[in-house]
């Protein structure tokens, strides 16, 4: 069938989920997940959620917020919405999960077309893969960081140690699949949920309410600006694999509950470190510049010595949760593709390459920050008009999706839905043109903020230079056309019967 993987030993067979037991490594890939393997719950999603948003990385995100100049007050209000509605959009997604027990990209195919999700399939796959590899920078840098602080090297050979435990970790529990990766979830959660309260009851002291409190309020646009980073950085982040997670629910799980546990799970410690790290970066100036350039290692600086080592071990676990949901979900994007591979293996690609832009950036990069910060700016804006597109479907499909014509160009979601392509690239360029990237190392990207002078927005030196207002503009534009211009789309497709063969015990896709 056009679209198909190749075909695999069917892990919902009797041979074949034994196997999977045994190995404990997952070999469902982009195929539908068989009746028999949907047995989660949503109250399960907690887990994956909250392991991979509980690091101690979340408080920098304070200092970053501050940087727009805007007051502590401001920055809660900021907090507490951006970090609770970004994540609610990633719960909505979710709910595609359980209606069709198919990864998140594979679903996307109704609403772009079984060759159209390939424009969106490789932004996303490029984001998953950037991202991942920052958070394990991130753990090998911190290492590098403590090690020094405690006289043990923190030089070369420190670092290439740490590449290799960190890689380790995060390719190997990416390749051993679902499963493994909710047991682990499930242990990291109380692991270093445990660890960032001893750090809070540690640092506490550090406060200083008086300082915290004086920061002076900032304009509507320095908090609109802030409010677009943590979305971007926390729900929105994440909103291209919402999805992968939630396919093993049963059908008749209660999508609100998807939702709310999702939303919960993943915005729960965010919002708690944010709105600590608050308090830390506002008491002091040398804790809001020293964040700002070297998170974990500031961070770290608050602490007794006896404490260093746990806190490591925390941080660093916390950053590879967060990555192996990433390059565990790059894989299975990569699979929509078209590549022909197990799913195994192609986690092991994706981890490879991850490992590589480890090395390469720890250890000859003369700047990385710059060119990665502009990085996620480009790609956010596709990325945020995808995610209107799709929740637009979402909220206008009803029931569950065809699983053969997910896989069928022939079928009732066609090779390409022409109506939503062109969405998404009409909401990519208005995207674009009212954001800016005019941070260091990155003039090959200024082209972009066209439209803020044309609009009255004061052009790119403006007042709404910085806000980023083209991710939200790109999510709104790409759900309100795809509601008002595909609605009829979504009712023929959903008029026709659906195709019965595909649910046969043995089918792969």
């Amino acid at each position: 069938m056009p679209g198909m993987s190749h075909t695999m030993q069917d892990p919902a067979s009797p041979s074949g989920l034994e196997q999977t037991r045994r190995l404990g490594v997952e070999t469902t890939g982009i195929e539908i997940i068989d009746e028999a393997q949907r047995t989660a719950r949503p109250r399960d999603l907690f887990w994956p959620w909250f392991a991979a948003n509980v690091s101690v990385f979340g408080m920098s995100y304070a200092a970053f917020i501050l940087y727009f100049g805007i007051s502590f007050w401001q920055g809660v209000l900021v907090t507490v919405v951006g970090v609770v509605v970004s994540f609610l959009l990633c719960g909505v997604v979710a709910v595609a999960g359980k209606r069709g027990s198919a990864p998140t990209m594979i679903l996307s195919r109704a609403a772009f077309g079984v060759k159209g999700q390939r424009i969106p399939g490789v932004m996303s796959w490029l984001v998953s893969i950037g991202w991942e590899t920052f958070l394990a920078i991130l753990a090998v840098l911190a290492t590098a960081t403590i090690f020094e602080r405690l006289g043990w090297g923190g030089g070369t050979a420190t670092k290439v140690g740490a590449t290799v435990v960190v890689a380790a970790l995060i390719v190997g529990a990416s390749v051993a699949g679902y499963h493994v990766i909710m047991r682990m979830q499930s242990v990291l959660t109380w692991l270093t949920g445990i660890a960032t309260l001893v750090y809070v009851a540690l640092t506490v002291d550090e406060i200083d309410w008086a300082a915290v409190q004086s920061i002076p309020a900032g304009s509507n646009q320095a908090v609109v600006g802030a409010l677009v980073m943590v979305m971007t950085g926390f729900g929105l982040g994440w909103i291209n694999i919402a999805a992968d997670w939630s396919r093993y629910q049963s059908r008749d799980a209660s999508g609100p509950a998807i939702v709310f546990w999702n939303t919960f799970g993943g915005a729960l410690a965010p919002v708690l470190l944010i709105l600590f790290g608050l308090a830390l970066a506002g008491s002091s100036t040398e804790v809001l510049d020293g964040v700002a350039l070297d998170p974990i290692g500031t961070l770290a600086t608050l602490l007794p010595t006896w404490a260093l080592v746990p806190f490591l071990v925390a941080a660093v676990l916390a950053l590879v949760s967060g990555a192996v949901l990433g390059i565990y979900s790059s894989g299975l994007t990569l699979l929509s593709l078209g590549l022909r591979i197990p799913r195994p293996t192609a986690a092991l690609v994706d981890g490879v390459l991850l490992t590589l832009g480890t090395i390469y950036v720890v250890f000859f990069a003369d700047s990385f920050i710059g060119p990665f910060t502009s990085f996620l700016i480009t790609l956010g804006v596709p990325l945020g008009a995808w995610a209107g597109v799709m929740i637009g479907d979402l909220l206008l499909r009803k029931g569950a999706y065809d699983d053969a014509d997910l896989f069928d160009e022939r079928g009732r979601y066609g090779a390409w839905d022409w109506p939503a392509v062109v969405l998404m690239a009409a909401a990519m360029l208005v995207g674009w043109g009212l954001v800016t990237n005019t941070v260091e190392d990155t003039e090959w990207n200024n082209w972009q903020g066209y439209l803020l002078g044309p609009l009255g927005l004061g052009g790119r030196d403006g007042a709404w230079a910085f806000a980023n207002l083209g991710v939200l503009a790109a999510l709104v534009l790409g759900f309100l056309g795809c509601v008002l211009l595909r609605r009829r789309t979504v009712l023929r497709q959903q008029a026709l019967a659906p195709r019965t063969e595909a649910r046969t015990a043995g089918t792969t896709r």
